[in-house]
């Protein structure tokens, strides 16, 4: 009779994120790049997505400028105002190549010429058609550090930083519909540089796996975020070679 063999927990791996071939396909930025040039109501939704996704840098930008918490939630929402109901995506300057650069350049361009007169607009009525919850956005600031970071220096660490977030949220949420929760609740510091002293086979022994199955799904995990954000970074440039740059610079402003 043969010796019972322990449950090594490969089949907890059956089903975990893993990462695939590398792609350039249409981007949410090209299609606003391409928006003077037929595709304006896909234009329209793909720079809404990108603003709602990346509205805090802004916010951050603004405070560190000196407004205040409402004139700064007020400057911000306006921006968004303007332009997304104005529709001036035809004038988006394709030279810019990067949206973060373009978004920042159009709020100093707003915050310059435009203030007063959508702030007029604005205290008499009408909708933003992107909301911004003050209270959150201010929480948020109050975390941020307190030593000398220039406004532009710390619209780009939270441009960084933000876009590590969605990334980290959108793997959690691959893993949670296939049921490694857990798997990646465990793992989750390997992935931000937070793991500390994190043993592998505790982690097995927590979930019934073996030392060497959790060593697979981090190195997975692992594959799977550096994929997610190589397609993020993707949604913001105009050309594939511009991905690594951006990486590069994504990782400087977290110094």
């Amino acid at each position: 009779m043969s010796a019972p063999t322990r449950d090594t927990g490969e089949d907890a791996l059956e089903g975990l994120p893993r990462a695939g071939p590398r792609k350039f396909s249409t981007t949410r930025w090209s299609l606003v790049l391409a928006a003077g040039q037929g595709t304006p109501s896909e234009a329209h939704e793909a720079l809404s997505t990108l603003c709602r996704l990346y509205w805090y840098p802004l916010y951050a930008f603004t405070r560190r400028q000196g407004r205040g918490p409402e004139d700064a939630c007020d400057l911000v929402q306006g921006f968004f105002t303007r332009l997304l109901e104005k529709n001036d995506l035809a004038g988006v300057d394709r030279q810019r190549g990067r949206f973060r650069t373009w978004l920042l350049a159009s709020l100093k361009h707003y915050l310059i010429n435009e203030w007063d007169k959508e702030r007029a607009q604005k205290r008499g009525g009408g909708l933003t058609p992107l909301s911004i919850d003050a209270e959150t956005a201010e929480g948020l600031y109050q975390h941020e550090p307190s030593h000398d970071l220039t406004p532009e220096k710390l619209y780009e660490r939270r441009w960084a930083l933000t876009l590590l977030e969605h990334v980290l949220s959108t793997l959690e949420q691959e893993c949670a519909r296939l049921g490694r929760q857990p798997l990646f609740e465990k793992l989750r510091g390997t992935l931000t540089g937070d793991a500390g002293q994190l043993r592998y086979t505790e982690v097995g022994e927590a979930l019934g796996m073996s030392e060497g199955a959790v060593k697979v799904a981090a190195h997975r995990l692992r594959g799977r975020y550096r994929e997610l954000l190589r397609e993020e970074i993707a949604q913001t440039v105009e050309r594939p070679e511009d991905i690594e740059d951006e990486i590069r610079l994504l990782l400087v402003s977290l110094e």
